[in-house]
């Protein structure tokens, strides 16, 4: 279990009593963010969670019950001390992998009694700033924007010079796979393709975010042809060698 993970978290008691309660019939998870009715824990990248076990009032658990805990069905190490009675879980800092992660306390002894709460967290995307490209004549233009994020993007445009992109005109395709949006044309033109792009991510919750692209077109370099070379290379010498045994052979025979 990461290291993040520190397992003798004890909130405040004025925290727990604000903190409400996901429980069944013989144990509870109190919580700190709240979680909902819906079991789900609200919170965001590089916050903390307190997440405290314990049997429930009215229950004919034995307050020293033993306690285990689980992340995603896999079991967390605990300290000693934390797991009869009561047992705390803190997750700190929060990151982007746990969102969707479920964590479940159940009685050591049955596993059927428990109670489980999942983490909803949400992150900014990545996109901001400017990038300068430069990129030959009759080449592959690829540019790239992270939209990752949570919630997810409601939708991705492009520009170029402020005018939406002609996909046809340009050669262009977009594709968009939830993390990363990108444009790309196979071969590039200095009059239809150089200039200053945009990328605009609009999110339900961050709102709207952009990256600017600066791309200049160059004059194509001519790529010295390395197999001809080589080819010709080997030509020369195999003729060269021949050349060389001819001669010897015609030299050793005047000498005879």
């Amino acid at each position: 279990m990461r290291s993040k993970m520190k397992l003798m978290c004890r909130p405040p008691l004025f925290h727990l009593l604000l903190c409400c309660v996901t429980q069944t019939l013989g144990v509870q998870i109190q919580s700190d963010p709240e979680v909902s009715t819906e079991g789900v824990i609200q919170t965001e990248v590089n916050r903390t969670v307190s997440l405290l076990c314990l049997p429930d009032r009215g229950s004919e658990t034995p307050a020293d019950e033993e306690l285990v805990w689980l992340r995603n069905g896999a079991v967390v190490s605990l300290m000693e001390g934390n797991r009869k009675g009561r047992s705390s879980v803190c997750i700190s800092p929060i990151i982007h992998e746990d969102n969707g992660a479920t964590f479940t306390c159940h009685l050591s002894r049955n596993a059927t009694v428990k109670a489980s709460v999942t983490l909803n967290v949400t992150y900014h995307p990545q996109l901001s700033g400017s990038e300068e490209v430069t990129v030959e004549d009759e080449s592959v233009l690829a540019l790239r924007c992270d939209i990752w994020a949570n919630p997810p993007v409601s939708s991705v445009s492009w520009t170029l010079n402020g005018s939406a992109v002609d996909l046809l005109a340009g050669g262009f395709t977009v594709t968009n796979d939830g993390f990363t949006s990108q444009l790309i044309t196979n071969s590039v033109e200095k009059s239809l393709h150089e200039g200053t792009y945009q990328c605009t991510a609009n999110f339900p919750v961050f709102g709207e975010h952009s990256k600017i692209f600066k791309v200049t077109v160059t004059e194509k370099t001519m790529k010295f042809p390395l197999l001809p070379f080589i080819a010709g290379v080997v030509v020369v010498c195999l003729t060269t060698l021949l050349a060389v045994v001819s001669r010897w052979s015609k030299i050793m025979k005047c000498c005879k």
